[in-house]
């Protein structure tokens, strides 16, 4: 969790190598896959439908950024797109479809 009273504890001394900014959007990827469980849990235990609406989207937008983080690994990393479409090709292959 965030030390809200630090503004510059997400600060990093130096410029970092492209290896560990990929590391770095992995964690940053791993806290939305976080945050999306933990809205998800919110949205099944609201009964009301606006808090529901309120937070699917929140949620919704979290998997946004997942997407937007992955994109930005896929740039620093070229491999990491072959092994993307491997996997989507696999599931294809096993469930029958053309990849």
């Amino acid at each position: 969790m965030a030390e809200l009273g630090n503004p510059f504890i997400g600060t990093v001394p130096r410029k970092i190598s492209k290896e560990e900014l990929v590391q770095s959007l992995r964690v940053d990827m791993a806290g939305e896959l976080e945050a999306i469980i933990g809205y998800d849990a919110h949205v099944m235990a609201a009964e009301d439908e606006r808090i529901k609406k309120v937070l699917s989207a929140i949620r919704d937008e979290e998997k946004q950024h997942v997407g937007e983080l992955m994109s930005l690994i896929q740039m620093l990393d070229s491999k990491e797109t072959e092994y993307f479409n491997k996997g989507t090709a696999e599931v294809s292959e096993l469930l029958g479809a053309k990849a």
